[in-house]
């Protein structure tokens, strides 16, 4: 003897919870007419419903919101490998919390999680070699991408690179950049 369809089942079980929330709408999103909600009413039909192996319904997938959602996994994945990667490069807690959202709380635990030491204090200004290095390869940098001296998260990308290539604290290679842009230096 066949099983019941569990597509049946499924269905069915949505309706007489979505009926018994008062969620009438969604039922009939579902395909459900007046009279087949009147027969769920019915313990009777409705036991004839879940119980027959002929599938009564169909799915219907919709591709967009489904490759939505599969994005959004991917990009928490990146967010994730982002703020991994700036802490390492020493971003201060209030650019992770400006960028992503953190609380301070949250960016000491990703740090304890990345076996990251706690520092204490500010890191050291940058001599004058250092600034200078420092500007040549952010003015190169912009002019390679084409950066908008507006755009922020490209500029974060940016400031990432540069911090890892010249071996410099990332925050403080942060609010070098936000000094050259807010007076103008470009």
């Amino acid at each position: 003897m066949s099983s019941p369809h569990p597509l049946n089942q499924a269905v069915i079980a949505q309706a007489l919870h979505d009926l018994r929330n008062g969620q009438l709408r969604r039922c009939k999103a579902m395909g459900f007419g007046e009279e087949e909600l009147d027969a769920l009413k019915h313990p009777a039909l409705v036991s004839v419903l879940v119980n027959t192996t002929v599938s009564w319904c169909s799915v219907s997938i919709n591709r967009e919101v489904l490759k939505r959602l599969l994005n959004q996994v991917q990009d928490v994945e990146q967010e994730i490998a982002t703020v991994d990667r700036m802490l390492r490069l020493g971003a201060s807690t209030e650019m992770v919390s400006r960028f992503y959202g953190l609380t301070h709380q949250e960016v000491a635990l990703r740090r304890d999680i990345l076996g990251l030491l706690k520092r204490k204090g500010r890191h050291p200004v940058l001599d004058e070699a250092q600034e200078t290095g420092l500007w040549k390869h952010w003015k190169a940098g912009v002019t390679e991408r084409h950066i908008a001296l507006s755009d922020d998260l490209a500029m974060l990308g940016l400031t990432m690179d540069l911090a890892e290539t010249l071996a410099l604290p990332m925050s403080v290679v942060w609010a070098a950049i936000r000094n050259w842009i807010d007076q103008g230096l470009v």
